[in-house]
């Protein structure tokens, strides 16, 4: 039994073909470039050709601690530079549309975060400007390549637990909002900032749904303005069904993170290291039972990477071996889209107290 696991790390081992590097500039010094984007670059040989910030002293200090050759003066100098093929676009979703167009007119191809913006329309008018601009648009949702949601997806492209029916994550942990000053003042939060990926890596692994319905709440007397306890619920097509709970005002030292799958054949288990101890975080776990392989009750698969940083390689290596292939990236702008309609769609469920159909 102790190969079994090897087709499974071979179709999510993640290594970037010399072939595909190309010279990459990144927009925005902020704690999740330095703490995750640069590391997982760094990992694989990424040609990381220099950064900015608005905040120069911030911009040389991650520059100067990940031995970036550069230090940009301004967005326009990087969209002058002929030699940058790719623009790592890291700053807050309401400035990004501005940042992001004049990078596509100068013909770049760009890695978006998440969410590409909180206005759907201009979300849409964006990757529009991208596909008649002939660039690629890929957006930043890597928990699809944390390794335990990757695993996972595998096993069932393997057909390890037959047909995905039901599937469930279960948040209930302390997140420090205050860390973040700017978002508590969001109107809209967990969906738009934290939820946006489970609900990404559902619709990687079960597909799109055709309905969505939920609630959105808040802690009594918290100093954030927007959401910080969801419940969503998908529908797909048959019989599918997808639960989400997210609770991040957990202060009893007993966090949850876990996420499962069940399908006609099987199961699988797992949970979100991160979310246990954040950010300092720990290793995901996952569990596999099969009638298929067979696994004779739960088999531990070895887990042995983070979601931060390890998972931040997957987007930006997707879209490198697209730009190379004329591929599309696997998280491509015109796919985040319909992560967004079901965030959006909740939002509005939220708030009307109807299910929203999706297709």
């Amino acid at each position: 039994m102790s190969d079994i696991f090897a087709p499974i790390r071979d179709a999510i081992t993640i290594k970037v073909a010399e072939e595909f590097s190309l010279p990459i500039a990144i927009i925005g010094a902020g704690e999740i470039v330095d703490l995750a984007h640069l590391p997982a670059y760094k990992e694989h040989g990424l040609n990381i050709a220099g950064i900015m910030d608005l905040n120069k002293e911030r911009a040389k200090e991650v520059a100067r601690r990940h031995g970036l050759p550069r230090v940009y003066e301004s967005q326009e100098e990087i969209a002058a530079d002929s030699e940058i093929a790719v623009v790592d676009i890291a700053v807050y979703p309401w400035v990004q549309h501005e940042v992001a167009v004049p990078m596509l007119d100068a013909g770049k191809h760009l890695l978006c975060q998440k969410p590409i913006s909180y206005d759907y329309d201009q979300a849409v008018r964006l990757v529009e400007h991208a596909e008649k601009s002939e660039r690629l648009l890929a957006v930043n949702q890597q928990m699809r390549f944390s390794e335990s949601v990757a695993a996972a997806k595998a096993m069932i492209d393997q057909g390890w637990i037959g047909e995905p029916f039901e599937m469930s994550w279960d948040f209930h942990v302390y997140t420090p909002w205050e860390a973040w000053p700017w978002v508590s003042k969001l109107p809209q939060l967990d969906l738009q900032q934290f939820t946006i990926h489970p609900l990404d890596s559902t619709r990687y692994i079960m597909g799109d749904p055709m309905y969505a319905y939920g609630t959105q709440a808040r802690e009594p007397g918290q100093p954030q303005q927007g959401d910080t306890r969801t419940i969503s619920v998908l529908e797909f097509a048959g019989e599918a069904r997808a639960f989400l709970r997210s609770f991040h005002k957990n202060r009893t030292g007993d966090p949850r993170a876990e996420f499962r799958i069940d399908g006609t054949e099987g199961s699988i288990r797992g949970t979100i290291g991160l979310m246990y101890d954040y950010p300092r975080g720990r290793a995901d776990t996952l569990e596999l039972n099969s009638r298929v392989v067979p696994t004779d009750g739960w088999l531990h698969y070895p887990v042995t990477t983070r979601w931060i940083p390890t998972a931040f390689i997957g987007p930006m290596a997707s879209l490198l071996k697209a730009i190379a292939t004329g591929d599309v990236p696997l998280t491509n702008g015109r796919d985040n889209l319909n992560t967004l309609k079901i965030i959006h769609a909740l939002y509005k469920s939220g708030q009307d107290h109807v299910v929203v159909k999706l297709s």
